[in-house]
């Protein structure tokens, strides 16, 4: 199995391709690195390829935040603008002025 360079980037906004909800990139995965049981709750007909990027997500949709864990063939940028309120994104990111969010330890150097 040979990991794929990652399309998106830490702090990238980024939305699901079929489910209503948005996140922040806190971490990337190469491959599949999650569990079977995890792995064999998707449904077949839509379960992913394991030999692809995995990112986790600070999500959130309308009712709730969460952290997700997604495969790169099921999200797409996401260009609204809107800032993502999940509580744990200030502890890893600053949002700048332009809406990017970078890392904090990124802002010290």
């Amino acid at each position: 199995m040979k990991a794929r360079k990652a399309k998106f980037a830490l702090g990238q906004v980024v939305k699901h391709r079929f489910y209503p909800f948005r996140g922040v990139i806190f971490d990337v995965d190469p491959t599949f690195n999650n569990t079977e049981e995890w792995y064999n709750s998707i449904p077949e007909d839509v379960r992913p390829s394991k030999d692809q990027p995995f990112y986790h997500l600070f999500a959130e949709n309308a009712e709730t935040e969460y952290v997700a864990y997604v495969s790169e063939q099921n999200l797409l940028p996401d260009t609204s603008g809107d800032p993502i309120r999940h509580p744990q994104v200030t502890d890893i990111f600053v949002r700048s002025e332009d809406g990017i969010y970078v890392a904090r330890r990124d802002m010290l150097n």
